[in-house]
């Protein structure tokens, strides 16, 4: 007799002989034969796996980010709001993967770090756009991408144009209040700067909830996010000083002081603002 198990392990091998495998789906043979270590030493590849796999959070992210922002500017914002859900989630994973790199020791990491030569995870452009999409924008952080001619134009093109905090002032308007000219009328490329009138119609929405439960729910997601990148912004300075303290970073960057620094700035201000307020 001829048992279940056994005809589902047939139905599996004719399955993939003549269809497409789960690795064949995956592109495990290229995802798994792109760790390529410069040393000798053990530990790269977890300095490479992590750094990947974080490459890979971040792309899912953007593909999260950027619907949810047209949706927001749509006047869509229940469709958003999984989106943006999903995107917190993703953080966590983010936020994770720096307690599994700090198993790294500095007398591990210096064993293999001069073969990184200039390579520094602030050239990672994903995480640009991240921050762009956010709100975070900065004119310098640009430099380290000229000699990239079309790269460079993307994230020029993605710092003019608008963040999620832009694209939820909007719904604001579209709720029927009243936001400052300046605020809507301003140069999208620029780091955007709290206003009064903002702060006022978000603390309108918090004070009646029932009435603008959308922009509510929207909202508490983008504190969400906010908080969220916040604690990715901590742990990646709190794993970098970890390693290897105040040292320059690898492509010349400041290292942990430049961290530190970003740590200063809080997205979407109003809505922390508003938090004192209440």
């Amino acid at each position: 007799m001829i048992s279940n198990t056994n005809i589902a392990e047939t139905k599996i091998r004719e399955t993939s002989q003549s269809s497409m495998s789960y690795g064949d789906y995956l592109y495990l043979d290229q995802i798994l034969s792109s760790q390529h270590r410069l040393s000798n030493h053990h530990d790269e590849m977890l300095f490479i796996i992590i750094h990947q796999s974080s490459e890979l959070w971040m792309k899912l992210i953007l593909h999260e980010l950027t619907p949810a922002i047209n949706e927001i500017k749509n006047d869509n914002i229940k469709s958003s709001l999984k989106k943006l859900s999903r995107v917190a989630k993703i953080q966590d994973q983010l936020i994770h993967s720096w307690d599994v790199l700090s198993t790294l020791t500095p007398s591990e990491y210096i064993e293999f770090r001069e073969e990184l030569g200039k390579a520094s995870g602030f050239q990672s452009y994903q995480n640009r756009l991240i921050e762009f999409a956010l709100g975070s924008k900065n004119q310098h952080t640009l430099f380290v991408y000229e000699h990239q001619k079309e790269l460079y134009r993307e994230l020029q093109k993605a710092m003019g144009e608008p963040s999620i905090y832009d694209a939820s002032i909007q719904a604001l308007v579209n709720a029927g209040f009243n936001i400052d000219k300046e605020v809507l009328d301003r140069d999208l490329s620029q780091k955007y700067q709290a206003n009064a009138s903002v702060e006022e119609a978000w603390l309108c929405v918090y004070e009646n909830t029932n009435q603008y439960w959308d922009l509510y729910e929207l909202a508490e997601k983008l504190m969400d996010i906010s908080n969220k990148h916040q604690l990715w912004r901590f742990k990646h300075m709190n794993t970098v000083e970890r390693i290897i303290g105040n040292k320059v970073g690898t492509g010349g960057s400041s290292g942990v002081n430049y961290l530190k620094k970003s740590l200063d700035e809080n997205l979407f201000p109003e809505l922390w603002s508003l938090r004192t307020i209440i």
